[in-house]
């Protein structure tokens, strides 16, 4: 399934350069229209080295538009609406350390720095006691260092990094931060958009961030203060958020405990937790679906709700993972990079294509770059940087190749939404459950009498003529053919075992001698095989010239045996001939 332009494949190679010098990951680029002219430009916040050549650059085609200096390294960057002026030009928000950066026309435009910690009292009081001089360093450290192990509130940065230091390095440590005030601050870790009241695509949207301290602020776009705290049981690593802040959002967070947890508009808490078997590397939400990339290389898909869709395992471990949208087609799919050079691209579990590149690929951006919709931008392990456009007639095969249930079976069911009626009728269940499952019982008992009742009455006036026993199931109905004196009588007897033939039986008929008389009032029954009839037939004649008729019981037994296996009452008709005399 590897692909590339030169043998018909998907997509053309547009740009390749290997000595690009950037150093990224998908949550440190996107692509935006930042002049207005219809062109989306390529930013990228590029790590450097690590620790120095942070720089937030924008790329126009293949050439280096602009360049800024980051103070930190960056977390991760957005391009958003932040209000309604024209001409519609976005701006770029760049988490690096405890700030966000927003650029407006690729120059900076404001700063926003998360709120200060609780500061542990106990640390308070002392550095309080070495600013006075009443301890010294070496006591300063055994009780920092005893606070840490049993307080509830972690140190600050300043304590943790003077419990790092030598001893000779202590002193000056003290004498140089004792007088500063103690400040305790997190850091952002994730950062996405929500959109402010409309979901349209140029639409005002919320910064969302996700902080070292186990927290998820929302900023208001304009003023960039804090319209909602939600809290997590640990520290977010990636997000993907989906809604209106001012209607109904959802954000599903992957947490550094290895669990996935989905905050909802009404509570500060999470919502649903997805508990997975191994730490996620990459999250990215397809329609209604999360697909989730592991360290235990497989790729898995859960609904909103947590449940486990499907799983499929991957031939190398995950390096990053990423959106694929087409509006215009309607196409959906989550494309995921690979350590072994690979680009894979994912409809659910199923495999639709496979990129090769040249180097590991540590960050992918599909979207309109320029005026092409269907661009995907790779950057690699070695700081390159690969262009891709999609065929305008590029086809994916949706087919299914791996072994597995079919794709029918991971489908949702329609279900239809709850009604009021529905509603009403369960807390009319819940408030009055005792005395409906009385109500049931009594009618049940009902209908078991009343079922009861008309098996006898069958039984007594043989309207339905089968045999009780387990051992002999046996059928048989009757047909009476003549209009006197003489009548013939068959009986049809059938066997209804499923594979054992009846045996030894016989036909005994009770009647009243003083008005028929039978040529053979006792027959025997010849090997009955499962699921044929047999007709058994006998000639009764009418003695009587009275013109009146009676009943002859038919009896089914073992030869030898005076309990029956099957009984039977034959209306006799009136005799014509009688009835004329």
């Amino acid at each position: 399934m590897s692909e590339s332009s030169g043998n018909g494949g998907k997509w053309l190679d547009a740009h390749y350069d290997p000595v690009a010098g950037l150093f990224t990951f998908s949550p440190c680029v996107d692509l935006a229209d930042l002049s207005g002219d219809g062109e989306s430009r390529l930013v990228v916040g590029d790590l450097g080295s690590g620790s120095t050549g942070m720089k937030l650059k924008v790329f126009r085609g293949t050439a280096l538009l602009s360049e800024s200096t980051l103070l930190d390294l960056p977390a991760g960057l957005v391009a958003f609406f932040m209000d309604l002026h024209e001409p519609r030009i976005p701006a770029v928000a760049v988490a690096s350390g405890p700030c966000v950066y927003v650029y407006k026309n690729l120059r900076p435009y404001f700063k926003f720095t998360l709120p200060g910690l609780e500061v542990n009292s106990l640390e308070q009081d002392v550095w309080q006691q070495a600013r006075e001089g009443q301890i010294d360093p070496l006591t300063l450290k055994e009780m920092l260092e005893s606070i840490r192990k049993k307080a509830d509130v972690p140190l600050s940065m300043r304590s943790l990094r003077f419990l790092s230091l030598e001893t000779d390095d202590m002193d000056d440590f003290v004498q140089l931060h004792k007088q500063q005030p103690i400040r305790r601050q997190t850091v952002i870790t994730c950062i996405g958009t929500l959109k402010k009241s409309t979901a349209d695509d140029d639409g005002v949207s919320c910064l969302v961030i996700g902080t070292e301290s186990s927290d998820v602020y929302v900023l208001d776009p304009e003023a960039f203060v804090i319209l909602s705290k939600m809290s997590l049981p640990a520290a977010p690593t990636m997000m993907d958020v989906t809604g209106q802040f001012d209607v109904e959002f959802r954000i599903t967070v992957a947490c550094r405990d290895g669990n996935i947890y989905v905050l909802r508009r009404e509570s500060d808490k999470p919502k649903y937790c997805i508990k997975l078997s191994s730490h996620p590397v990459g999250l990215v939400r397809v329609g209604k679906n999360v697909m989730v990339g592991c360290t235990d290389e497989s790729l898995q898909g859960f609904t909103q709700k947590g449940k486990k869709l499907w799983r499929t395992v991957l031939a190398a471990p995950i390096t990053t993972m990423a959106a694929m949208d087409l509006p215009t087609r309607g196409f959906q799919a989550v494309l995921v990079g690979l350590a072994n050079c690979e680009v894979q691209l994912y409809r659910d579990k199923n495999l639709l294509s496979t990129i090769k590149t040249p180097d590991v690929v540590t960050s992918i951006c599909f979207g309109r770059y320029g005026r092409e919709d269907g661009t995907l931008i790779m950057t690699t392990k070695g700081g390159g940087l690969m262009v891709k456009i999609l065929k305008r007639t590029a086809v994916f095969d949706d087919r299914d190749g791996a072994p597995g249930p079919p794709l029918a079976q991971s489908v949702r069911l329609n279900v239809p939404k709850k009604t009021k009626l529905y509603v009403d009728q369960t807390l009319r269940e819940r408030e009055n459950g005792l005395a409906m499952h009385r109500a049931f019982q009594m009618d049940l008992s009902r209908m078991r009498l009343t079922a009861a009742k008309a098996y006898v009455k069958a039984l007594e006036s043989s309207l339905a003529p089968v045999s009780s026993s387990i051992s002999e199931p046996l059928k048989m109905n009757a047909v009476v053919q003549g209009l006197g004196p003489s009548f013939k009588l068959t009986l049809n007897v059938q066997n209804t075992a499923a594979c054992r033939p009846a045996t030894n039986l016989a036909i005994s008929f009770l009647y009243d001698e003083g008005l028929y008389r039978m040529r053979n009032p006792y027959m025997r029954i010849p090997l009955l095989v499962p699921g044929l009839v047999y007709p058994v037939e006998t000639s009764v004649e009418c003695t009587s010239d009275k013109g009146i008729s009676d009943i002859i019981k038919v009896f089914v037994l073992h030869e030898g045996r005076s309990c029956p296996l099957l009984t039977a009452h034959i209306n006799m008709p009136v005799s014509e001939g009688e009835m004329l005399n």
